[in-house]
C-alpha cells in the first residue's frame, strides 16, 4: 500500500466480512504495511485473503499486508 486510498480500499473490503469490528492499517509507503482486523470470532483465512485481493492487493507469506 503507498496512500490512504489504499488504506480505505483494504478498510472497506475487510470491514464487509461479517463479525469485523475494528480495521486498523499501520501505513508504511513502499514497505510492508500491516493490517489489524478486530472480529467477534476468528475469521477463515480465505474469507480475508479473498477481501484484500478484491482490494487489489495480496498478503504477503508471513500474513501480513503489502
Amino acid at each position: 500500500m503507498t496512500c490512504e486510498h489504499c488504506v480505505r480500499a483494504v478498510t472497506e473490503e475487510l470491514s464487509a466480512l461479517p463479525g469485523v469490528r475494528d480495521v486498523a492499517v499501520a501505513l508504511v509507503p513502499g514497505g510492508s504495511s500491516t493490517v489489524t482486523v478486530t472480529s467477534d470470532a476468528p475469521l477463515a483465512a480465505d474469507a480475508v485473503r479473498e477481501a484484500v485481493d478484491e482490494a487489489g492487493y495480496a498478503l504477503d507469506e508471513a500474513g501480513g499486508g503489502r
